[in-house]
Order: C-alpha cells, then structure tokens, then sequence
C-alpha cells in the first residue's frame, strides 16, 4: 500500500500571514470637529479649553486616527497640540483614517523584520484578512522579493504566483 506524502509539509515552503503581527489595543477614531466653533472655525482659546476638560485616560493604551469630519480648514498646530494631550496615555497617534492607522502601525512592523531568513525560500503570503490593510501587503512584496525564492499569495492548497527569482 502507497504512503501518502504531504509533500507541503515537507517542503521549505514558508508562510507569512501578517494577521499574526497585529498589534492589538483599542482603535479610536478621534473626530475634532466636534470642538471647533459651528464644526467650522477653529478658536483657538476655545479650542484649547475644550482640550484641557477632555478626558483623555480613555484613550489609555489605544491607538488613535486623528481627524476633522468637517471641510473646515485646521492648521497643523492643532493635531500637534491634540498630540500633546493624546502622548502620555495612546500607544500611537496618526492623523487619517483608521485604514491609514492600520497603514503605519503594519509599515513599522514590517520595517522591523528581517527579511533576509527568507533567503532563497519559496514564501506563501497569505491573504483575505479583514484587519491588515492592502498597503502592507504591498509593503511586504517589497521586502520579500530581494531575498525570497519565489513569492505566492495566498493558501498552500491554491497559491496565485507573485515573483520568482530569476537564475543568473
């Protein structure tokens, strides 16, 4: 009788799925239209007022999108003063979309690895994750391709070819 072989498993096959690097925390979209005058007009004494009675505990340990979700016009002083009353208590401040949150914290994350063990290596990046945004996919494919052997998205069952490296 024939043994049968996982012939995955016993290749050098890697699989990177970058949910396993999410960092978890609370995500907080911070809206500050709600302390300009009418949604519109930034004063600055009011504004600094309305900053100075915020609770900010509750952003302990969270990360934070920082924005306006008005057309109003806000100088670049006032997301830095907001990042001043934000820094002793959020893990990470951005001002965007939380999408553009998800952008950076994955960026940083990659940006700390060491691609270089994947020297050589067929690598599988496995996708369809609702919480790792499509940048750090992209981000990854990056940082792969000057080491990796061949990079494929998605599962070892049905892998869409991304790169191969070429014999010189």
């Amino acid at each position: 009788m024939d043994k049968i072989v996982n012939k995955v498993a016993e290749s050098k096959l890697v699989t990177i799925d970058l949910e396993d690097f999410y960092p978890s925390g609370n995500r907080i979209s911070l809206d500050i239209k709600n302390w300009l005058f009418e949604g519109l007009i930034l004063r600055e004494k009011d504004f600094r007022e309305y900053l100075k009675n915020h609770n900010w505990q509750q952003y302990q340990g969270a990360y934070v999108a920082l924005y306006c979700g008005s057309d109003a016009i806000i100088p670049g002083w006032a997301y830095m003063l907001v990042t001043t009353y934000l820094t002793p208590f959020a893990k990470k401040t951005v001002v965007g979309t939380p999408e553009m949150l998800e952008t950076i914290l994955f960026s940083e994350i990659i940006n700390q690895q060491d691609f270089s063990v994947y020297s050589q290596l067929p690598v599988i990046v496995k996708g369809c994750s609702q919480r790792v945004p499509q940048n750090a996919y992209t981000l990854l494919v990056q940082k792969l391709q000057p080491y990796a052997k061949s990079i494929m998205y998605g599962e070892a069952c049905s892998t869409v070819p991304l790169h191969k490296k070429r014999s010189p």
